[in-house]
């Protein structure tokens, strides 16, 4: 079903199930007797890094399908920025990978909600998700 104007309710689960990996890893690696304790670090940052490199993806499908020739190469060259800060992420220390993908992920959140091409419901949905991404990933420096 179309709903142009309401957010499609599997774009709301979906976006929302994504929250879950941060929540239990950014928990696990304050909880030591939780499983992948001593993992729970390193993984929270690989998947921050794959979420953030979505983001990514993401825009460089809006800029295709909006065929603005006169903005085409300055949309697709922000529209990998998230993978390369990702990828960044993962070469550094754990503090700092966890800083910058959080950096990353509030870079990215008020881009997006200035972002025209993407339905208003997306909008409304990357601040709450980018909120739970960005504290999990804050929590873990912490643990």
């Amino acid at each position: 079903m179309n709903q142009p104007h309401g957010m499609p309710p599997a774009a709301r689960w979906l976006g929302f199930a994504g929250l879950l990996p941060f929540a239990a890893f950014a928990l696990a690696g304050l909880w030591p007797a939780a499983p992948f304790h001593a993992a729970a670090p390193a993984v929270l940052l690989a998947y921050g890094a794959v979420i953030l490199s979505f983001l990514g993806g993401v825009r460089w499908g809006l800029a295709m399908a909006a065929a603005d020739p006169a903005r085409l190469a300055a949309r697709l060259g922000f529209s990998v920025l998230p993978s390369l800060l990702a990828w960044v992420g993962l070469l550094l220390p754990r503090a700092a990978g966890l800083s910058l993908l959080a950096a990353g992920f509030v870079l990215m959140l008020v881009a997006d909600l200035r972002l025209a091409g993407a339905p208003a419901w997306y909008r409304r949905l990357r601040l709450p998700l980018s909120a739970g991404a960005v504290g999990a990933l804050l929590l873990a420096l912490v643990s």
